[in-house]
């Protein structure tokens, strides 16, 4: 089996699996999910999900965000970790939309990049949840550690595995293979030992292959 007949029979069964694979943050807007996902960085979507509703009901839209101060949406999101750092990427990608984007969010990845505070990563998640845009595949936590374990790849830099999975898959899986990645680590494959009993890609992954002795 090559590498890419193996991307995309993974990509079958984990789609099997779990048929409407999603981002787990909350969200009503564009904006409200590139803010959302600011704050996931190095955090975990559960925990940004208590955070976002009082800071989504006291912002209504980019303009409030752009005219509060930083201090202001920082104290809404203290329980985040570098939750300072944070405020102030939204404040500023708020007031970047307003003045360089007309109020719209963009849709295209390099002005998304070019946003306070958003890589590659969070461009990807906004493109493909917000727009149904394909520019690439998200790669988290989950990205990095399962497209290695599998043997898609053998980098450790998100953006080096993005490209090495994007050549391996059709364009139109790209959106949902990244959410699978991250749904599959985060309650089947996860980080912390578990057993492989319940896995669908039992004899695609080498470590099923040793766990059972094969």
């Amino acid at each position: 089996m090559t590498r890419e007949e193996k991307a995309r029979e993974i990509y079958k069964r984990l789609k099997k699996a779990i048929p409407n694979p999603e981002v787990e943050l909350r969200f009503t807007s564009p904006f409200e999910l590139l803010a959302a996902t600011i704050l996931a960085a190095q955090c975990t979507d559960k925990l940004v999900n208590t955070v976002t509703p009082a800071l989504f009901a006291k912002y209504e839209t980019i303009k409030d965000y752009a005219a509060a101060s930083v201090e202001d949406i920082d104290a809404m999101v203290t329980k985040i970790n570098f939750h300072g750092n944070k405020a102030k990427n939204i404040h500023g990608a708020a007031k970047m939309i307003m003045e360089v984007y007309g109020g719209m969010v963009p849709k295209t990845m390099e002005e998304l990049d070019a946003l306070p505070g958003v890589a590659r990563k969070t461009a990807n998640v906004v493109l493909g949840s917000c727009f149904g845009i394909a520019e690439g595949i998200v790669i988290d936590t989950h990205g990095i550690r399962l497209s290695n374990k599998l043997g898609l790849t053998t980098e450790k830099d998100p953006v080096k595995i993005e490209r090495d999975l994007m050549k391996l898959l059709p364009k139109e899986t790209w959106i949902d293979f990244g959410h699978l990645l991250t749904l599959h680590g985060r309650y089947t494959c996860t980080a912390r030992p578990h057993t492989c009993d319940k896995c669908p890609l039992d004899d695609l992954c080498p470590e099923y292959a040793q766990w059972h002795g094969h």
